[in-house]
């Protein structure tokens, strides 16, 4: 018969895959909240260890420093921001209210509780000088939100993509220093004028 001996009875059990999966987890909400509330570089480690009950150690061994944590939040808060704007605007059938809905969905966003402005904007104004892990996200972010309002300002027969998404880069950035949702209204407006103004679709023709 084996006797465990001390060192046995001390030895902690083996983190598991879901352990781990749920710690990130845990990390990484935390990090979003106090990131966006208050900035990256205001929130120490210390704080993070505190307000999500994970030792730093264990921390550290998720996320070798602040950086590569903080990278993981804009990753990880860019799939999930741009797929609740794809599932709002991709039900509309019609393109042209398909395209309007984007800023509809700005607008609810501009009003939800703890609003503090774009978060890869904010982080940009930080870091983005400074750490080329955190401006590549803040990049891809970007173009990723670039090119789903130029597919649908195309699908709705729009020339002037650009000109969309800088309109609602203008509402994100607008609303997120004066706290007033009313961009999202406006540049609502200035789209709708677009589509009035736009080229009548072409039927396709049935010539052989």
């Amino acid at each position: 018969m084996h006797i465990l001996n001390v060192k046995e009875l001390r030895m902690p059990a083996p983190i598991t895959a879901e352990q781990t999966r749920r710690d990130r987890e845990i990390l990484l909400d935390t990090a979003e909240r106090l990131f966006y509330e208050r900035g990256v570089q205001a929130v120490g480690m210390n704080e993070i260890r505190s307000a999500s009950g994970l030792p730093l150690k264990r921390i550290y061994r998720l996320f070798a420093a602040k950086e590569d944590l903080a990278v993981a939040m804009l990753n990880r808060r860019d799939r999930r921001w741009r797929a609740s704007l794809a599932a709002y605007v991709e039900p509309v059938t019609d393109p042209a209210e398909r395209l309007l809905a984007v800023f509809d969905w700005l607008a609810d966003w501009f009003v939800a509780p703890g609003f503090r402005g774009c978060a890869w904007i904010n982080a940009y104004g930080e870091l983005g000088s400074t750490s080329k892990a955190v401006l590549t996200e803040v990049e891809t972010h970007k173009q990723a939100f670039h090119d789903q309002i130029t597919a649908w300002a195309r699908a709705a027969d729009v020339p002037a993509a650009e000109a969309v998404f800088l309109l609602a880069e203008g509402a994100i950035v607008t609303a997120g220093i004066t706290g007033d949702p009313a961009p999202a209204r406006h540049a609502r407006t200035a789209v709708a004028a677009l589509l009035r103004t736009s080229p009548p679709r072409t039927a396709p023709s049935t010539a052989s």
